[in-house]
């Protein structure tokens, strides 16, 4: 896939694909990536012929083991790969925006109120809407406890000699700190999330203004930068985040960054005193300077790499004044600080860690075979547990393995902590490593896991858990130990519920088995631990087994009631119905069922349809006593079918109030083009994009018009001037963004001659 994406020549036929398999389908979850538009383009661009499939539109399978990075909008955006947002053809949901963009501005308020009370549950609630109404009618899922609640399954895995292990519930790792240290932690967390900024002007703490040079140009200077506040203010907030994340890593690795914060803040400071400012990210000015470079000599470097001067190169009196008071302010407190850290010598973090290592983590009855996985993100972390692991504590068997080694290792860590590799070895006891090994790697000797600093993204925890939670291994329960953040560190940067927040969206969405992240962790929507419990895939895989078994016991049955002819009735009476309809309405684009009473209708999921349709073999029909009233019942199950899905289909309508600004902005763009041109076939091309966007079929589509007409802002004369480039725009865009033809799409998307499958009414 990432070969077609990247336009190698062999694939640059998108149509001859007629089956797209997208695996780690969390990667495509930002519809403004280009990435996402290519393959989006792929899915959606038909098929060269019908092939196997039989179909000239694709087929298309999103696959991922870890779906965590899953806010209502990525879910959404993952769908939109293979739907179109408009025409949905997902059986309740007419039109996927329109159903997404209420939970998805509900979600956004909740996460904004987070800090302030518990949203939990209210969040859950979105999750069980976007969950039972879209998420289980397109996703197979199967957990592990969804196996063990099959006897057909669980019989199959226990023939193989196949063992799920048990992800017990985190354990925490606490460490104490003395007075000294606490009040030199704290202070610090304060000095380093205390910064003067527009939402605190009073803050008496690190600024960060070394990355903040853009946003403190006067105005004349700042034009030429794009949003030059924010990038600031963004960067500023993306190092106080770093510096936190490695006061929680380890003393060693933020003392490592404070000499270095405050090394590239004087030497910011000394090209003011030089009066040679040198603005330019992509060249990193502050690494050059770390080189001795001098001022000038950076700069005939960045004029040799093609920079010019004057864009790169500013004096001092371009800046507003407050920009030197505040390099001058965050000198003086790092100079403090690093005075302050160089007094400290404990380590209180790693003594806990120590601690364990000699009793809990290679405790026999925990840890049979005595291999331990420890992750951390912070490679100056990595370097300093080695050293101490190696040469303080004398272990030998210490495999230490990060972006620069991995591949050199790659035989090392198969042989010593893959459970599926032939010749094991025991050379290497204890692995350590940063996210490099988070994926695509067994270590599942190991069941016992040690995160030294909590990864501030939550499916980074799965991937890690991930590598030891294989099958193949041999130990009945994995062990996951944290360090968890302190509270401090937490009310910056909201890592403990930040994190629990996704998890509780991703548990709510597919459902999971196990506890991850804390104990808090909620996971009530399906209670995994209690294996007992059953949730929708439980049943549905149920209907599945009785349905097999049907056709193994009784074949004539079974092929009687697949032969039942379209329209099929029934009347019965149940005592506890009455007065209700189901009716099962199809054509060939999609399904939905219906529960109609006499004060309106619904539609209802598969598994509210089976609830009402079930009946025991010895179970008879009776004769309708009110043929008039389930006539009336299905015909407005029928009517709201048209309304919802024939009508909303048609995406002729000039005045659509169901699309967004984007896109109605670029279709009054292209209305304008054909008022302009009298060129037949441009005006023709525009009727095909205004259908496209009209569907929603491409999410990049709608936003390129939208810029291109921003170029001409109405300006109907300078509109017919450029006219052939337009016309060149707009077969461009046809030719990147093709699709089915209204005629194969008439045929293969047909909705408008809905069928009564069949119903059933209840006296």
């Amino acid at each position: 896939l990432s070969k077609i994406i990247e336009g190698r020549d062999q694939y640059k036929d998108k149509e001859e694909f007629d089956l797209i398999i997208v695996d780690e389908a969390h990667g495509f979850r930002s519809d403004s990536s280009g990435k996402y538009d290519e393959l989006q383009k792929i899915c959606k661009s038909p098929c060269t012929n019908m092939g196997l499939l039989k179909s000239l539109q694709k087929k298309v399978m999103l696959l991922s083991a870890t779906p965590l990075n899953n806010r209502p909008d990525d879910l959404q955006n993952q769908l939109l790969l293979f739907q179109n947002s408009q025409s949905c053809t997902i059986d309740g949901v007419p039109n996927l925006k329109g159903f997404f963009t209420p939970l998805i501005l509900d979600y956004k308020k909740l996460m904004r109120e987070r800090d302030k009370r518990d949203v939990t549950s209210e969040v859950d609630k979105i999750y069980e809407q976007i969950r039972s109404k879209v998420i289980d009618k397109v996703t197979v899922r199967r957990t592990r406890n969804n196996i063990l609640n099959d006897p057909d399954y669980e019989a199959d895995i226990k023939s193989q000699g196949i063992i799920f292990p048990d992800i017990l519930p985190p354990k925490e790792l606490v460490y104490t700190m003395d007075v000294d240290t606490s009040a030199r932690f704290y202070e610090t967390l304060k000095q380093l999330t205390d910064g003067k900024s527009e939402d605190n002007p009073v803050g008496k703490g690190l600024s960060y203004a070394r990355y903040r040079a853009v946003e403190f140009l006067k105005p004349e200077y700042r034009n030429k930068y794009k949003n030059a506040v924010h990038i600031g203010q963004t960067l500023a907030g993306i190092y106080r985040v770093h510096m936190v994340k490695r006061l929680e890593s380890s003393f060693y690795a933020f003392k490592r960054s404070l000499r270095t914060l405050l090394r590239i803040t004087t030497d910011m400071i000394k090209m003011f005193e030089e009066n040679k400012v040198i603005i330019a990210p992509d060249l990193k000015v502050k690494d050059l300077q770390a080189k001795n470079m001098e001022l000038d000599q950076i700069i005939e470097y960045a004029v040799a790499k093609g920079y010019v001067t004057e864009d790169i190169l500013f004096a001092a009196d371009a800046f507003c004044p407050d920009f030197i008071e505040m390099l001058h302010h965050d000198r003086e407190i790092l100079e403090q600080l690093n005075a302050d850290w160089e007094k400290e010598n404990d380590d209180p973090k790693f003594d806990k860690f120590r601690e364990n290592l000699s009793h809990s983590f290679f405790d026999k009855e925990k840890n049979p075979s005595g291999k331990l996985v420890l992750f951390s993100e912070s490679v100056d972390t990595l370097n300093y547990l080695y050293d101490r692991l190696t040469k303080e504590i004398g272990r030998t068997d210490v495999l230490m393995v990060t972006a620069t080694n991995r591949n050199r290792l790659g035989q090392k860590i198969k042989e010593n902590f893959d459970a599926n590799f032939g010749n094991s070895s025991t050379e290497y006891n204890i692995i350590i490593t940063s996210d490099v090994l988070a994926e695509g790697v067994n270590l599942h000797r190991s069941n016992v896991i040690v995160n030294y600093d909590s990864p501030w993204n939550a499916t980074r925890l799965m991937q890690r858990i991930g590598r030891v939670n294989r099958i193949g291994s041999v130990a009945p329960n994995i062990y996951n130990y944290l360090f968890y953040p302190s509270q401090q560190g937490d009310k910056e940067i909201q890592l403990y519920k930040n994190a629990l927040m996704k998890l509780q969206g991703f548990h709510s969405a597919f459902g999971e088995d196990a506890q991850i992240y804390s104990k808090e962790e909620i996971v009530k929507v399906f209670q995994m631990f209690d294996s007992n419990v059953k949730d929708t895939i439980d049943k549905k895989i149920a209907l599945l087994r009785e349905v097999r078994e049907l056709y193994n016991s009784d074949r004539k049955l079974y092929h009687k009631i697949k032969a039942l002819p379209m329209k099929s009735r029934a009347m019965r009476d149940t005592g506890k119905y009455s007065g209700k309809s189901v009716i099962f309405v199809s054509s060939n684009v999609k399904t939905e069922f219906y529960l109609a009473k006499d004060t309106g209708v619904e539609v209802i999921d598969f598994l509210e349809a089976i609830k009402y349709l079930k009946a025991k073999p010895e179970e008879q029909p009776i004769p309708f006593p009110k043929e008039e009233q389930h006539y009336k019942h299905v015909n407005s199950a029928l009517d709201r079918y048209t309304a919802e899905y024939v009508e909303a289909a048609d995406t002729s309508s000039i005045n659509r109030t169901d699309l967004d600004k984007t896109s109605l902005e670029a279709n009054k763009f292209l209305r304008t083009i054909k008022q302009i041109t009298t060129d037949d076939e441009l005006k023709s091309q525009c009727n095909v994009l205004m259908g496209y966007i009209n569907e929603g079929i491409y999410a990049h589509l709608p936003r390129y018009l939208k810029t291109l007409s921003r170029e001409y802002k109405n300006d109907h004369a300078k509109m017919k001037q450029d006219e052939y480039k337009l016309q060149t725009e707009i077969t461009g865009l046809l030719k990147k963004y093709q699709t089915m033809n209204k005629e194969q799409r008439h045929d293969v998307l047909d909705i408008s001659n809905p069928q009564i499958i069949i119903s059933e009414s209840f006296k």
